[in-house]
């Protein structure tokens, strides 16, 4: 039977980098075999003209967008993707692999509090994923939706507070609230850490710090995808750094890092019935303090893990 134990025996922690006050470690999964992907990323899907994201009808709902997928492959949809376009933006409230052929209703967040006006018919891919400390946030509460309600809901109020408290902090306001808005308008220093980091060769993951704090990893469950995402997630990260304070803590180590995986190998999960995928896997870990996410769609697609600084 396949474990969280076993997954995470597998992987390395390679030699951390730093820039400014992030800290990166690649995470590398050795002696597995890699396999060709058996599936679309979005962004990919989009591009070859087979795959769309509307609204759910004319009238739009908030929480729910509609994946229209016309691939022979099914397509990967990656938990924080920010998806840009239509009546406002959202964000993806979990990963999902969505069936080839098959049209599919996909819960989401919205980033953009003060647009519901059509911008574009469609919605497609933005050059980064929700920031972390948000990112966080969310899944903790998606997390508590599907354990209370069997729903897979954000508390979107608490969504737009978080995103209108960052813009005032990082002197990005916008008209329209878009979290868009607050990467674009830091753009050269998040390009900046954007830089200064690169994938490296067989990495399947990144664990990342901001100054003396281990805040949380991202791993997927092939090399291609981690190097697809890589740049995205460092920006992510970026807009967190831009936003703590720039003091001069030394980064976690390794031993840091160690027990953070192997708290999450040695993690209680449950499981919630989701009517397009098969299996799905989500775990809390300690008292609160820490929530990871793992997405086990017919395979190993996607993992969360995330150390909560303030999640409330």
């Amino acid at each position: 039977m396949w474990t969280l134990q076993e997954e995470f025996s597998r992987i390395e922690i390679g030699r951390s980098s730093q820039f400014r006050n992030l800290t990166l470690f690649p995470l590398i999964r050795r002696s597995v075999p890699i396999q060709e992907l058996d599936y679309l990323l979005l962004e990919d899907g989009i591009a070859q003209g087979k795959v769309r994201v509307t609204e759910l009808h004319a009238g739009g709902s908030v929480p729910e967008l509609r994946l229209e997928n016309n691939a022979d492959l099914p397509v990967l949809l990656v938990d924080g993707e920010e998806l840009v376009g239509a009546k406002q933006n959202r964000v993806l409230n979990l990963t999902i692999l969505a069936p080839a052929k098959h049209t599919t209703v996909i819960p989401v967040s919205c980033v953009e509090a003060g647009r519901w006006k059509m911008a574009s018919p469609d919605l497609k891919p933005d050059s980064h994923v929700m920031y972390s400390g948000i990112r966080a946030k969310r899944v903790f509460q998606v997390t508590q939706s599907m354990r209370s309600r069997g729903s897979h809901s954000s508390d979107q109020g608490a969504v737009w507070r978080d995103i209108a408290d960052k813009a005032f902090r990082l002197k990005a306001m916008s008209p329209t609230g878009a979290m868009s808005a607050i990467f674009e308008r830091h753009a050269s220093s998040v390009e900046e850490f954007s830089r200064a980091f690169t994938w490296e060769a067989g990495q399947c993951g990144v664990a990342f710090a901001i100054g003396g704090r281990l805040l949380g990893l991202d791993v997927f469950d092939h090399p291609e995808v981690m190097c697809r995402f890589f740049q995205k997630l460092v920006r992510s990260y970026a807009l967190d750094a831009l936003d703590a304070a720039q003091g001069t803590s030394e980064p976690p180590g390794i031993g840091t890092l160690s027990g953070f995986v192997a708290q999450i190998g040695a993690a209680q999960s449950f499981s919630g019935s989701v009517q397009w995928v098969r299996d799905f896997w989500r775990c809390s870990l300690g008292s609160g303090t820490v929530s990871a996410h793992l997405h086990f769609c017919d395979g190993w697609q996607g993992f969360r893990g995330f150390q909560f600084l303030d999640p409330y």
